[in-house]
């Protein structure tokens, strides 16, 4: 149920992004916090969806990915945002370098790169491992990146079989 409104809302926040970027020339001023932070450096990623007939959002892709099951392992699933108490004194940028975005995840585990599924939370869902977690933490725990503090908080913790997956 929580997946299903955080998947709303994030689509509907994508949404009014790309009707600001489509009319453009509005001065439209975004408060000064790091979710405003994000969407800005996230500009491209933005742009890079398409908005269609009775405003779906889509993506300019044009066709998924297949990817096979290399392995299920059994995990900890917690989730984490960009504020330096979660993460480090630069909190938008993962531990490979990358800027953060969604469909990020950190693992102590698993390679740079390396896409997993979480069927039982998010369905058919990609994520890639991009980031890393505090030592203390272990091989066995995955943290999902959400743009939003507060979802993190209310995320709480989950232990599921994640897909390790091979494209």
């Amino acid at each position: 149920m929580k997946n299903n409104a955080f998947r709303v809302k994030n689509n509907l926040t994508r949404l009014i992004i790309i009707s600001i970027l489509v009319v453009g020339g509005l001065n439209i001023v975004l408060p000064k916090t790091s979710e405003a932070d994000f969407i800005l450096d996230n500009y491209a990623y933005l742009t890079d969806l398409s908005i269609t007939q009775d405003n779906t959002i889509l993506s300019k892709s044009s066709s998924p990915e297949t990817f096979q099951v290399n392995k299920k392992i059994r995990m900890t699933i917690t989730a984490y945002s960009s504020t330096p108490e979660q993460t480090d004194s630069t909190p938008f940028i993962t531990a490979s370098g990358s800027t953060v975005r969604d469909g990020i995840v950190a693992n102590n585990l698993l390679s740079f790169g390396t896409k997993v599924r979480m069927p039982e939370l998010y369905g058919d869902k990609v994520f890639v491992v991009e980031d890393r977690m505090h030592s203390k933490k272990g091989n066995y725990h995955l943290d999902i990146w959400f743009s939003d503090t507060e979802q993190a908080r209310e995320f709480g913790s989950e232990t599921i079989y994640v897909e390790i997956l091979e494209n």
